[in-house]
């Protein structure tokens, strides 16, 4: 049995541990930690959970506890997460991973150096949607790939102290959304962007980008991201590859078990002149899992030894190295 201990009484953790937890008969959420006792006691209560720790240490610390999920604000991710991996921890860590690339290099060598799992919560990168997705792109079906572009854009509501509009808790648009295309495009395509030219746009008085774009060189692939979070932005989100033979785009990749018949999983293409679309609504059952589920399949695979981890390491730190470039431009 993996008993797993939350960092933090967040609003992510039900969506992404508990209830995949709860679905599977290997694991259990053992404890959570929250600075605010009477919080932590009310999340522990309202979710099952049977203890509760008021210091992130301390929760660390518990020998009852072989899987920390990470989903503090990014500034409490390398320290934290270094620290679980001293105490012989396996850590699934909510990305943004860290604060820039510096950060990230001294969580993938500690847990190197302590023999640990530590996997950056890229949850879409596990779902079926995805990796069919991959799959043809991957295939030369497209033919040689000229051009690659991704988006997310959602307005994100500054309220209540959020976190994604202060740049000392790691937010910004890049951060917490543009994170997703520039790692898609990265997983696709296999190699490391060099930038060529970025914009990052500012909104009133924040200290954080509410707006990124960039136009990336993927070794002699044109690249292109976009993402925004300002009160301006208009919902989009999908992943586009460009070839010589056809193009093909993925809709909706960071939910695509989420749909109706306006909104879903869809793979469209067109190849050799010929159009085809893929939904969920003629998808087997295993697209509607959520994303969460296949990470924590994933996570779970990993820790006992099943898998190799398809997140985290180099690819993590290789991330941050392009979302840096991007906003010191």
């Amino acid at each position: 049995m993996i008993r797993i201990g939350l960092l933090g009484a967040s609003r992510i953790a039900p969506q992404a541990v508990i209830q995949p937890a709860a679905d599977r008969n290997d694991c259990v959420i053992q404890a959570v930690a929250c600075r605010d006792a009477a919080r932590g006691h009310a999340y522990a209560t309202e979710h099952n959970i049977p203890h509760v720790e008021t210091s992130y240490e301390a929760l660390i610390a518990r020998d009852d506890i072989d899987l920390i999920y990470n989903a503090l604000p990014p500034n409490r991710h390398c320290e934290l997460s270094i620290l679980a991996a001293q105490h012989g921890k396996a850590v699934l860590c909510e990305k943004p991973f860290a604060m820039d690339a510096a950060e990230a290099a001294r969580m993938v060598e500690a847990a190197r150096d302590a023999g640990t799992v530590l996997i950056e919560a890229f949850h879409y990168r596990f779902h079926p949607a995805f990796l069919e997705f991959e799959t043809l792109v991957k295939s030369g079906k497209l033919g040689e790939i000229e051009e690659v572009r991704g988006v997310f854009n959602v307005h994100i509501p500054n309220r209540d102290g959020e976190l994604r509009y202060r740049k000392d808790l790691g937010g910004g648009a890049l951060m917490d959304l543009g994170c997703y295309p520039l790692h898609a495009l990265r997983t696709l395509l296999g190699c490391e962007p060099t930038l060529i030219t970025a914009e990052n746009h500012f909104e009133d008085d924040h200290d954080v980008a509410v707006a990124s774009v960039a136009e990336l060189d993927f070794n002699g692939i044109a690249g292109f991201i976009e993402c925004d979070m300002s009160t301006g932005a208009i919902y989009e989100n999908h992943i586009d590859i460009i070839g010589t033979h056809g193009t093909a785009r993925l809709s909706r990749p960071v939910h695509p078990y989420r749909w109706n018949p306006h909104l879903g999983f869809e793979i469209a293409t067109v190849i050799d002149g010929e159009k085809s679309l893929k939904t969920l609504h003629n998808s087997p059952d295993a697209y509607k899992r959520s994303t969460y589920a296949y990470q924590l399949d994933h996570v779970i695979n990993v820790m006992q030894g099943d898998a190799k981890p398809l997140t985290g390491g180099a690819d993590a730190v290789a991330t941050l190295r392009a979302i840096d470039s991007i906003l010191t431009q």
